[in-house]
Order: C-alpha cells, then structure tokens, then sequence
C-alpha cells in the first residue's frame, strides 16, 4: 500500500458506502495511519490509497505513539455548517503543493467508528478544515479544485500540469498501468471490497516534481 499521487484516477473517483467492519479494513486502516505518519500528514482518505470505499483518518497530532488522538470516520456525512474562512491546505498526493481554501469555519460531522458504532462531531477551525478536505477526497474532489483566489489558481493549474505529465511519462514507460486498466480494478474492489492481498500489493516508485511552495502538516 502506498499514497497515490495526482493525478491518479482513485483521487477522481467517487466513493461508495463500506458495507462491512471486518479485519481486513482494520489491517487497512491501521496500515493508513503508518503511511499518514510516514508523510508527515494528519489526514488520509481511502481512495489515497486506491480503496474506493467512504473513510478516512485523521490524527491533528500527525504522530504515531498517541492513539488516542487516532480517529476514523467510516460513511462520513457532515449535517451542519456555519461561518467560512480561508486557510492554507496541501495532500499527500500533491507533495509539496500548498493553497488557501475557503472551508466552512465550523460544523457537524456523523459518521462510524471501527468498531460500528455511530458517533456525531463537533468541529471547527482546522479540525473542521481537515474533515471537509478528507470528505471531499471521497467524492474525487481536491483542494486544489477550491481555491480561494483566481491567481493563484493559475500558479497552481501549473504545477499540476507538471505532476500529470510525469505520471503520463511514468505510464507511457510501463511503470504504471494505463487509466483504464487502474479504473477497471477500482471498479471491481468497489463490487468486492477490499483484497485480501491489497496491503502487500508492490510499492511504485512514483516520479513527483520538485514543487516546494510552504512547509507544514499535510492533509
């Protein structure tokens, strides 16, 4: 398992509802939190990974050994919203790629923990900031999608045109599969859930510009 990077098809992907809590999505999920950590992140959705199912992580602490700070949101829905502010965001799978948001400033957020029981959430400033970036993740929706100012918007288009063509060179050598062949296994793990083999599946070296724009914690 590893993060993916844009513009891999998973990230346009639109999620569907985990039916079952079982150990493979345990195993998944504390797999994700190894990887978030890894990459300095605080929040990870599924299809980051190339899991088309509604969950995501999120530990504001963005380090391992504090289990308590460890939360999961399984079929995520947010209820309420209130007031708006702009913030800086960035991904895991736009390294080094950093923007100002315009997100909701507070809001209500339901959805089931890893042990199938519901919960509802209070949230605000980047709490709240981080939940609507990761459920936006699940409906193939990126932050770079919500920029807050047309000029940076146009900087940004840039860079993004940088890491779609080294993902195109890295298909083009055969590195990674084709869109088609990437959408046809998302599709059947979306019939099928998750594989059983989906953890030990080979690691990619996937090629990603150089593009430092700011420093800090990643969504």
């Amino acid at each position: 398992m590893q993060v993916l990077p844009y513009p891999h098809p998973a990230l346009r992907y639109k999620s569907v509802d985990v039916k079952q809590i079982d150990g493979k999505l345990r195993s998944t999920i504390a797999q994700m939190f190894e990887l978030m950590y890894e990459a300095n992140g605080i929040g990870l959705a599924a299809n980051q990974v190339g899991l088309p199912f509604r969950f995501f992580i999120v530990n504001l602490a963005g380090r391992a050994g504090e289990p308590d700070e460890e939360l999961v949101f399984i079929n995520p829905v947010i209820k309420r919203r209130k007031g708006t502010e702009q913030g800086e965001e960035g991904c895991l799978s736009l390294p080094g790629l950093y923007a100002d948001v315009k997100r909701s400033e507070s809001l209500v957020v339901e959805a089931f923990d890893l042990d199938g029981e519901g919960f509802e959430m209070d949230a605000e400033e980047l709490p709240a900031r981080v939940v609507q970036h990761e459920l936006d993740h699940l409906d193939g929706v990126m932050f770079t999608d919500k920029l807050a100012e047309a000029a940076c918007a146009l900087v940004v288009s840039e860079d993004l045109a940088k890491f779609d063509a080294m993902f195109r060179q890295a298909q083009a050598s055969g590195l990674i599969a084709s869109d088609e062949m990437l959408l046809k296994d998302l599709h059947e793990m979306a019939q099928s859930g998750i594989p059983v083999d989906f953890i030990d599946r080979p690691h990619i070296e996937f090629p990603i510009p150089k593009i430092i724009k700011s420093t800090g914690k990643t969504d």
